[in-house]
């Protein structure tokens, strides 16, 4: 039994609507219930809504899925890999539990994120490469420090939690027809896609072009693997689909679209002319749902805020979480 009294859990069992409904009542301590906000009015005159993740504790909905994993695994130690808004959120809850946390960060990875990761109070560990390094190295670091891994979308209790962005948004509108979701690592798309089971919506996910992981591997009919990308969406630079969110998507998932840099920065610029402030990664279901053109009832979730300038601004006001709550900086990133 873990600490909080479960079973411990498989991370690679995939989980089902029943998870999602058990991680929304785990997670309401911790996590905010967003809104949905007023979008744009596209050239065919339908309204899309947009689910404000970027309000929600940590800059994102990778909250979501870190606190379902920690508070059901009970883990003193915990090891991850990020691009930075899952390692961000861990690290809050991480302080805040008493748990020690490393989180292994690709080369690229964004150093305001980085930044706040350390101010948090997590080590990081960089690597050269990309996505597939990257957990191929917080994997190693797990089993050589007997930490618990706790990856970004490759587990079933993440899954589940992210799952509740799904859950919300289709008790807030339930005449949706369309949710449009970003699609990195999948476990958003995944989770939403458990929280539609005996819903009508259509589930689409939303890929960077230049990172259309899922895409290529339903069209191959088994995951496959890509090479190390760049784009402007830095969140979304996965190589290959997780062994949870993959069946869950291929099984669940009515549509795959990807979106190029171009569509993805006039998608952010068209949100912060709104007065939502996504990062790139967080505006590119809005630009999927642009490029569909389709005249429906639509959501578009809005992944996370934490630009480069939002989490300048906070560390100029002193350091900070991204929700505001001044924090002590403590350890130094150490070069792998």
């Amino acid at each position: 039994m873990t600490a909080t009294g479960l079973r411990p859990v498989t991370a690679t069992a995939l989980p089902g609507p029943a998870d999602v409904a058990a991680a929304a009542a785990r997670i309401a301590p911790h996590v905010r219930r967003t809104p949905l906000l007023s979008g744009p009015v596209p050239a065919h005159g339908t309204e899309l809504l947009l689910k404000a993740e970027h309000l929600q504790h940590g800059g994102s909905f990778k909250t979501r899925g870190a606190a379902n994993a920690l508070l059901a695994l009970g883990a003193e130690r915990v090891v991850t890999g990020s691009s930075g808004n899952h390692g961000i959120a861990l690290a809050r809850l991480a302080r805040s539990l008493g748990i020690r946390l490393t989180v292994v960060l690709a080369a690229g990875a964004d150093p305001a994120k980085t930044a706040a990761i350390r101010a948090l109070g997590a080590e990081t560990v960089r690597v050269g490469g990309g996505v597939a390094e990257r957990e191929e190295r917080a994997g190693a670091l797990a089993q050589e420090t007997g930490a618990t891994l706790v990856p970004s979308s490759d587990h079933r209790l993440v899954v589940a939690g992210q799952g509740t962005v799904g859950t919300e948004l289709l008790a807030d509108a339930p005449d949706t027809e369309t949710v449009y979701v970003p699609t990195g690592g999948g476990g958003l798309l995944a989770g939403v896609c458990l929280a539609a089971a005996g819903h009508p919506v259509r589930v689409v996910g939303v890929e960077p072009a230049r990172a259309p992981r899922y895409a290529r591997s339903l069209a191959a009919g088994r995951p496959v693997q890509l090479p190390p990308c760049t784009t402007v969406a830095d969140g979304l630079r996965g190589q290959r689909p997780g062994r949870v969110p993959y069946p869950i998507i291929r099984d669940r998932a009515d549509d795959l679209i990807a979106v190029g840099d171009a569509e993805i920065l006039a998608a952010a610029a068209l949100l912060h002319r709104l007065g939502v402030e996504a990062e790139p990664s967080g505006a590119v279901a809005l630009a999927g749902a642009l490029r569909a053109g389709r005249r429906e009832r639509a959501v578009a979730v809005v992944s996370g805020g934490n630009t480069p300038a939002r989490l300048h601004a906070l560390h100029q006001a002193g350091t900070c979480d991204p929700t505001g709550t001044t924090v002590a900086t403590t350890t130094e990133e150490h070069a792998s």
